[in-house]
């Protein structure tokens, strides 16, 4: 008697890709007409969250099915190894006979336990000044898929594109599907602001092209890039239908963190703990045992990405994950809706909050480089946009939210025996200087000044 085989496994894991800038999600601009096609015979997820930015800890958690408690990772230049009380889903996976690969993430710890490393060029643009990021990661990726389909094993293929990763660089004729005006326009000054933000203004200047005066402009180029990687993905989906497999592929779409734009004085990056950071996509597709057509409007979390997977695979483990299996919601059962939790960011700021469906708290536990209050509360439904800090008219909505967040720490630092890690990882700017005493100094001494530095943050082996 023959054993049946286990389902391949691909996940897509996308880095900085915003929820609400896809078309999927409701977005007015066409920015991923494939993967919206692809999404129909699936399952999309459409309150999904990223609690705890920016990368790092957000694979982790997506790795591991566990919180930041549960890892203890929450800063993006985390410091040493993934601690080895947490196994990682290609740990898992590994043991169980699967083939593992993972493309565009290796050095970072939240990688852990692959059998094979493959790397591309993920943020450098090439001769004609354009990133083909996407292409880049197919010439490797789709070779690497087809070898993976021959085995007689399962695999996991784990992809980590880049595209809406700045530096928004994606190849004619993306860079202006969604702009046709004149970005250097010496009359429009809506980038004068992130010009003078000295930690940026290097880095945003060298890929932004030179006399660039338009924030929409930029902003086009996030959305073009976005649509530039869903016709390269395309590419990927292709390729597992031509070989076959589509039924027996167990694909998972994602991102570990969204993004900001020209909002927030954040300046085209992911740091600040609004909307456009935490939520992200999640579509799941697995014609055997997901429902076509499946749309979930209850708050999910990445933390349930590795219990579902090995759900789905069948695979039984023994972790007692943090995050929850959504399987169960593919047979009609019902699930827990977690409405509120704990949101943290070690990226260029140290800070956490509170989120529920009416309310966010934004604590800062040191001096950020915005010289932005130390606390920050958000009505999300009369000012979705958070433009509207409400702190100091609301002390007691504050005064709440703060004793939730406070009672969530101490059970967790129960649970996990662990200090929470917000308050150990001390060092999280990796510059030995923290934590900073006033926003000035925060404002002296944080610099990215190319995308050859800003990847090297993110890659501690390279």
């Amino acid at each position: 008697m023959t054993t049946k085989k286990k389902p391949n496994i691909l996940l897509l894991g996308i880095d900085s890709l915003r929820a609400d800038h896809m078309s999927l999600y409701g977005y007015q601009r066409l920015t991923t007409p494939h993967i919206d096609k692809f999404a129909q015979g699936g399952a999309v997820f459409l309150k999904h969250f990223s609690p705890s930015i920016p990368t790092t800890p957000g694979y982790a958690s997506m790795m591991t099915g566990m919180d930041c408690f549960g890892t203890d990772v929450v800063a993006l230049r985390h410091e040493g190894p993934m601690a080895d009380h947490v196994s990682t889903l290609a740990e898992v996976l590994g043991q169980h006979g699967y083939g593992t690969t993972c493309i565009g993430f290796s050095g970072n710890p939240s990688s852990r336990g692959f059998h094979c490393y493959i790397d591309y060029e993920g943020w450098l643009p090439d001769e004609s000044g354009r990133a083909p990021k996407a292409d880049n990661l197919n010439d490797v990726a789709i070779p690497e898929l087809k070898r993976m389909a021959a085995q007689d094993e399962p695999f996991f293929l784990f992809l980590r594109h880049m595209d809406p990763h700045s530096p928004y660089l994606p190849p004619r004729p993306f860079e202006r599907i969604f702009y046709d005006g004149n970005e250097t326009d010496a009359k429009n000054h809506s980038l004068d602001p992130m010009y003078a933000f000295k930690p940026f203004a290097d880095y945003l200047s060298s890929w932004i092209p030179e006399g660039c005066k338009d924030s929409n402009y930029v902003d086009a180029q996030y959305d073009g890039a976005i649509a530039y990687m869903d016709a390269c993905i395309q590419n990927i989906f292709a390729t597992v239908d031509s070989l076959g497999i589509a039924d027996q592929t167990l694909i998972i779409v994602t991102a570990d963190h969204g993004e900001t734009l020209f909002e927030h004085e954040c300046y085209y990056d992911h740091h600040g703990m609004y909307e456009n950071t935490l939520t992200v996509p999640l579509i799941i597709r697995f014609p055997e045992k997901v429902p076509a057509g499946f749309r979930h409007t209850g708050y999910t979390q990445i933390k349930d990405i590795m219990p579902t997977i090995l759900d789905l695979a069948e695979i039984e483990s023994k972790i007692r994950f943090d995050g929850r299996s959504l399987a169960p919601l593919f047979k009609g059962m019902d699930r827990e809706p977690e409405p509120e939790f704990y949101i943290t960011e070690c990226t260029w700021m140290r800070k956490h909050g509170w989120r529920t469906p009416e309310w966010k708290l934004i604590h800062a536990l040191e001096p950020d480089f915005h010289f932005k209050p130390n606390i920050e509360l958000y009505n999300l439904i009369k000012d979705p946009l958070e433009l509207h800090n409400v702190a100091q008219d609301e002390p007691e909505i504050v005064a709440m939210l703060e004793a939730r967040m406070q009672a969530h720490i101490a059970k967790r630092e129960h649970e996990t025996k662990r200090t929470n890690p917000m308050y150990t990882n001390l060092n999280w700017s990796g510059l030995g200087v923290g934590p900073f005493e006033t926003s000035q100094q925060a404002y002296d001494s944080l610099y990215i000044g190319s995308a050859r530095g800003a990847r090297k943050l993110q890659d501690k082996s390279k």
